[in-house]
């Protein structure tokens, strides 16, 4: 659990707190797009969903505090956590799934690339192509997001909900 914060759009200074309350911060693994993602909701509302990439860098700012900027979204995330333990676990997940999404990253350009080549053409004239079902029907979407919507209630411990990569998400609360 972790309070919510977005740098103000008009002074680029002041937090401006996007939560009432500690809320759940989840990573999150959306297969159809294959990248991550930092998820954070405030009863239905999405307040943080930022897409993890190899160029993000997770700054702890002070004891209980840490912040990314996400150029996507062309804002700066800020996490205020009750604990320095929970604040170093998000750091180390958030260097894991930066390292995954890197890997991600690399793995789908060797894809493009695959296929921006002119494949060698069989006796048949059949060109012969990479893609397989599983790379273009995502399937873990509609598991993976009820279950950070489900997950509100406080924790004493950061819980383990699976690593997309090896089917344990992982979540701070």
């Amino acid at each position: 659990m972790a309070h919510v914060f977005q740098i103000d759009p008009n002074t680029k200074k002041n937090w401006v707190p996007t939560s009432k309350h500690a809320v759940t911060v989840s990573y999150f693994y959306d297969s159809t797009r294959n990248v991550y993602r930092i998820i954070s909701l405030d009863g239905s509302k999405a307040i943080i969903n930022s897409t993890i990439t190899p160029n993000m860098t997770f700054t702890k700012t002070s004891q209980k505090f840490g912040q990314w900027a996400d150029s996507r979204a062309n804002t700066v995330y800020g996490l205020g956590f009750s604990s320095e333990h929970h604040l170093s676990k998000f750091a180390e997940k958030f260097q894991e799934f930066k390292e995954a999404a890197r890997l991600a990253k690399e793995k789908s350009q060797e894809k493009m690339e695959l296929t921006s080549t002119p494949s060698q053409e069989s006796a048949g004239g059949d060109i012969q192509s990479p893609l397989t079902p599983e790379s273009i029907n995502g399937t873990d979407d509609e598991r993976l997001m009820p279950e950070v919507m489900q997950n509100s209630e406080p924790r004493a411990e950061p819980t383990q909900n699976a690593l997309p990569f090896t089917h344990r998400p992982w979540r701070v609360t």
